[in-house]
């Protein structure tokens, strides 16, 4: 019986597992790249995720951060806002980003492409989709809730919060709960600037949760940032972690799970 036992837990491991694969989608007559991944061993619809990179594009990190959301249970979709093989390193990846931070029109039309590709997904209940984003991907998911996305919620990591000209939320405009999860003394985003947000959302009668965390700078949430804070952009566990937790108790409320 011990071994029976052992064979069927086996079993049950081998064919409950992540299925992941790079999607190709068009957005304006470009080709874009994405990642998806489920786990197989949950069935029927389910709550989706759109995953937004940083300034590097779609790298190793938003894969890792989209298994991670997987293995909860989630349907992922990590977008690709730049294009198929455009992954640049800084100082590149810095004109790279700029061009839909100048651009938010485009910037909006590259992030619905993706959401588009995730709600059309047979396994998603479109009712209960978000999206999160890191750096230039937390702003990404901010112009999601400008721009008046269906969405239950947004959650931006350590992302810029400045609107471009003529972009800010309209009145009744954010659809989408917003969770932003901020480094209290982030350099890149000064507190002009998240005092500005916060009077935009407001104004926009947006459901805002800000979070921010003392000592935390730019990008706390990678490794590859190093452990420095003095160069404005470092690792932090401490805030890695309950950034992450934050996020997860979010979606229980914006799911109902």
């Amino acid at each position: 019986m011990k071994v029976l036992a052992l064979s069927l837990l086996a079993a049950v491991s081998a064919s409950a597992a992540l299925v992941e694969k790079s999607v190709e989608y068009q957005h304006d007559g470009v080709t874009l790249e994405g990642f998806h991944v489920y786990d197989d061993a949950v069935t029927g619809k389910r709550p989706a995720v759109l995953v937004i990179h940083q300034w590097t594009g779609l790298t190793d990190y938003e894969k890792m951060r989209a298994r991670m959301l997987a293995e909860l249970g989630y349907n992922v979709f990590a977008a690709d806002i730049y294009g198929k093989g455009i992954r640049p390193v800084p100082p590149a990846a810095g004109q790279e980003a700029g061009k839909y931070k100048t651009d938010r029109d485009l910037f909006r039309g590259r992030l619905q492409a993706g959401l588009e590709v995730l709600q059309k997904d047979e396994r998603t209940d479109p009712a209960k989709t978000a999206a999160i984003g890191y750096c230039f991907g937390g702003t990404g998911v901010l112009e999601l809730a400008r721009g008046g996305a269906d969405i239950a919620g947004v959650v931006s990591f350590h992302g810029g919060l400045d609107p471009a000209a003529g972009k800010s939320a309209a009145k009744d405009g954010v659809k989408a709960r917003v969770l932003v999860l901020h480094g209290a003394v982030d350099p890149f985003v000064p507190p002009v600037q998240v005092e500005a947000f916060k009077r935009e959302m407001k104004a926009a009668g947006a459901d805002l949760t800000f979070v921010a965390y003392d000592d935390a700078v730019h990008a706390f949430t990678q490794k590859m940032a190093g452990d420095d804070p003095a160069k404005g952009a470092a690792y932090d566990e401490k805030a890695d972690q309950a950034s992450w937790e934050a996020m997860k108790t979010f979606f229980g409320k914006i799911f109902g799970k």
